[in-house]
């Protein structure tokens, strides 16, 4: 066999089974039976995920578990760039997207732990120009043709807004478009050319969707938020994120952008196998000059295991404390009360409330994926997903950039990680 054969053999190989590289672990680890988990059912994972990756679907994924505080499974599937050919790696880096916002959440309420932030507070207090806001209100004119009225927001947007999406702000592109997204449209208010000051402002001369505290719209609230943690904390977001959370928990390879030296470590997207189209993802390899605090963030499985499991604990991980026990549990809890109306499209979905960043589970039936009752997630565009499960001290992470079927391998996940519990 010559060298070129026999190096596509051992490529060829390592794709077909789950691969895990000798790099240190995010996490202690421990065989599965020891916390009531069952080797032979979390090898169902693999063939899964595998056959997705076979049909052309899945370029590959990160999948790591752990119960207990224990690391019980951690496997890397397909490649890391199939164009390229090189394998996927437990290490390998991701593109998180809206997974940034809980880090960004916890950056908020560790402000309001040192009381230099409240809930209840105007954002106004920290970005002025969000103090006299607009409600667009739609209807039609003498011609009946669609017609765009604005008028005064009848409170102010707070901070608790931000976190739990009623401010009334829209991403634009959700949904039913409106005469409000159109605007947030012809604003090229996605550019990823802005610095988070001015980006901000350019947000509050927007007309809001709702008024504040209404409707659960997913939204830029927490982009606005990352600039309210940066006047709050006298520091650019990045900065602060790194020195209050990522260093303290040892998240090595988390930031707004991926170093030179980590590049050949970047997950990347695939063509589609239906349209041939590749999507296009957030170019992670320049300097960062827009901190955005709803998905701007890369990250490996390991890094945001490491956060889940600090949060999964109670705030604390390894002796280092980002959030006390009774911050975890009111930012875990539903925010969404009766009078708020959950809008056209709940992202969390039947069975879940929203807390201050995640999803909350709060009836054990309802869903279309198992869980228990107060359980709490969220989950990236490009394919990235977390949850924790109090009830059963479960943290799973999932990576992969293929933004196109997520919610069909979110639920898979689910699925095989559930049925491999056995007390």
């Amino acid at each position: 066999m010559s060298r070129t054969a026999l190096r596509q053999w051992y490529v060829a190989a390592a794709l077909c089974v789950a691969v895990t590289p000798l790099l240190a672990q995010p996490l202690p680890t421990a065989k599965p039976e020891q916390v009531g988990m069952s080797s032979q059912r979390l090898a169902r994972i693999g063939p899964a995920l595998k056959q997705e990756i076979d049909q052309g679907r899945l370029p590959g994924a990160v999948v790591m578990v752990a119960r207990k505080g224990k690391l019980v499974y951690s496997e890397a599937f397909g490649f890391q760039d199939k164009a390229a050919g090189t394998p996927m790696k437990t290490d390998s880096v991701f593109r998180i997207y809206s997974m940034t916002k809980p880090l960004v959440s916890v950056a908020a309420m560790m402000l309001v732990e040192e009381g230099k932030l409240g809930l209840q507070e105007p954002v106004s207090k920290y970005i002025p120009e969000f103090k006299e806001m607009k409600v667009g209100v739609e209807s039609t004119d003498a011609d009946g043709k669609p017609a765009l009225k604005l008028v005064d927001a009848k409170r102010q947007i707070t901070v608790q807004d931000l976190l739990r999406h009623t401010s009334g702000l829209t991403y634009g592109v959700l949904g039913t478009e409106t005469a409000v997204k159109k605007r947030y449209k012809d604003a090229a208010i996605f550019s990823q050319k802005w610095v988070l000051s001015d980006f901000v402002k350019a947000l509050a001369k927007l007309p809001l969707q709702f008024q504040p505290g209404t409707t659960w719209e997913y939204s830029h609230s927490t982009d606005v938020l990352g600039r309210v943690v940066e006047v709050a904390s006298g520091q650019t977001l990045d900065v602060y994120l790194a020195k209050r959370i990522f260093e303290p928990l040892n998240m090595v390879d988390t930031a707004f952008q991926v170093p030179p030296e980590k590049q050949n470590r970047t997950a990347q997207p695939m063509p589609d196998v239906y349209t041939g189209k590749t999507p296009e993802l957030i170019d992670v390899t320049q300097a960062a000059t827009f901190f955005a605090g709803g998905h701007g963030l890369v990250s490996t499985a390991g890094d945001y295991l490491r956060f889940a499991q600090m949060l999964a604990n109670g705030g604390e991980l390894e002796g280092a404390r980002i959030l006390g026990p009774r911050t975890v549990e009111y930012m875990s809890s539903d925010h969404v009360n009766p009078q708020i109306d959950k809008g056209a499209a709940f992202l969390p979905g039947p069975g879940y409330g929203f807390g201050l960043g995640f999803a909350t589970r709060i009836d054990r039936g309802q869903s279309e994926w198992p869980g228990s009752p107060g359980d709490y997630y969220w989950a990236g565009y490009a394919g990235t997903y977390f949850w924790i499960d109090p009830e059963e001290a479960l943290v799973p992470v999932l990576m992969t950039q293929e933004p196109l079927r997520r919610q069909y391998y979110r639920i898979q996940l689910r699925n095989l990680v559930y049925q491999s519990i056995e007390k």
